[in-house]
């Protein structure tokens, strides 16, 4: 009788190991602003970096104006973005007109710089449906609330862009909660298998609203998860502009040249809650950690690399708040022109031709919308 024997068929620890070691952090500046990785430093000219730190530096400012207006009761819903602008206007940064955004709640400047009014975004936060009247010449869609939602249709919108021969990408965010969503798996398997030019982001900013990023999968990034998926993935520092903006640039020539999707992990911090919904940091974040990430602020990197370079200032900056805080205030108050929204509003732009029953309702909301 044959003894038995403890043949390992596979050295599971070491397969996992040796995917672990491909996904190692993108990294360009480090927190003192200093380049740490030459041969990775994408090439834009001095008024581009400074026209990248100018949007950065107004979307800090449109995180704090918003912070203020929601707690006067003057915007809706609110997820704030401070920490992440390096993240969210670099890789925006990296894209061009014509291509086509899905955003997360948390992404709005992305689409607003893209084109989308600053007046609607404010009103999109408080469910006005002139919030989302898109103009038929900006490639975006609405905020997308479900979590992870966005990654089936930027699937799809990409096909649609792969069968018409377009040269540009759809491109989609979510946090890492979302990756633990099925619909994010289902959009990366369908964009693998049809090659489509989109691209994935994943913003980890560590916490999926009080779960921290950890105990929500036992893979050691999440850009590996793109192995499943039979494409690309890559993890980078998400505090650093340079390193977002080269990471995407090169996803999006991949994608616009026929060589499919990218799954990017940026890693970040948000430094205010998950939304003005009341969620409270301080129950599931120390100070020590909070701490920590402030460190490493992608402004103030950024910041100091500019200074080094000689092409920016403190005047340069502060012209940049006061411009913010203008068009802020200019925004508000058209969004507080804009009417008020009425039941018959909603229930006549549902469908080109109402069916019977929504011309019931039209007529009974009519009349008491008219008293």
């Amino acid at each position: 009788m044959a003894s038995k024997t403890n043949n390992i068929v596979v050295d599971l620890a070491k397969q996992l190991d040796v995917v672990d070691k491909e996904f190692q952090t993108l990294q360009i500046l480090n927190e003192e602003g200093e380049i740490v990785n030459q041969d990775a430093v994408p090439d834009l000219t001095d008024e581009q970096l400074q026209e990248l730190m100018r949007r950065m530096v107004y979307t800090r400012i449109l995180d704090q104006r918003s912070i203020s207006l929601n707690r006067q009761g003057r915007l809706g819903f609110y997820a704030p973005t401070a920490g992440q602008e390096a993240s969210q206007i670099a890789s925006h940064f990296a894209l061009e007109k014509e291509d086509f955004i899905l955003p997360g709640y948390r992404d709005v400047p992305q689409i607003i710089w893209h084109g989308l009014p600053l007046h609607q975004a404010f009103l999109w936060s408080r469910g006005h449906f002139q919030g989302i009247q898109i103009p038929e010449d900006l490639h975006i869609l609405p905020p997308q609330i479900i979590i992870g939602a966005q990654y089936v249709q930027t699937a799809g919108v990409a096909l649609g862009i792969k069968k018409n021969g377009k040269k540009s990408v759809a491109i989609t965010y979510t946090g890492d909660g979302g990756t633990s969503q099925g619909d994010f798996y289902e959009g990366i398997n369908f964009a693998g298998a049809y090659q489509v030019p989109a691209i994935f982001i994943v913003q980890n900013n560590q916490f999926a609203i009080s779960t921290p990023r950890e105990k929500q999968t036992a893979a050691r990034t999440l850009a590996q998860k793109a192995v499943a998926a039979g494409i690309p993935g890559i993890q980078v520092d998400g505090m650093d502009p340079l390193a977002v903006y080269a990471a995407v640039k090169e996803a999006r020539e991949r994608a616009i040249n026929g060589e499919g999707p990218t799954l990017i992990e940026t890693l970040t911090y948000r430094y205010g809650p998950h939304t003005m919904s009341g969620d409270d940091p301080t129950r599931y974040r120390t100070k020590e950690l909070d701490s920590e990430w402030e460190k490493k602020d992608p402004l103030v990197r950024f910041r100091k690399y500019l200074e080094n370079k000689g092409i920016w200032n403190e005047e340069m900056e502060e012209k940049v708040i006061e411009q913010a805080k203008e068009d802020i205030k200019e925004a508000i108050k058209k969004a507080d022109a804009a009417p008020k929204q009425k039941v018959t509003d909603l229930i006549s732009i549902m469908n080109v031709e109402l069916p019977s029953n929504l011309k019931e309702q039209y007529e009974i909301y009519k009349e008491k919308e008219s008293k």
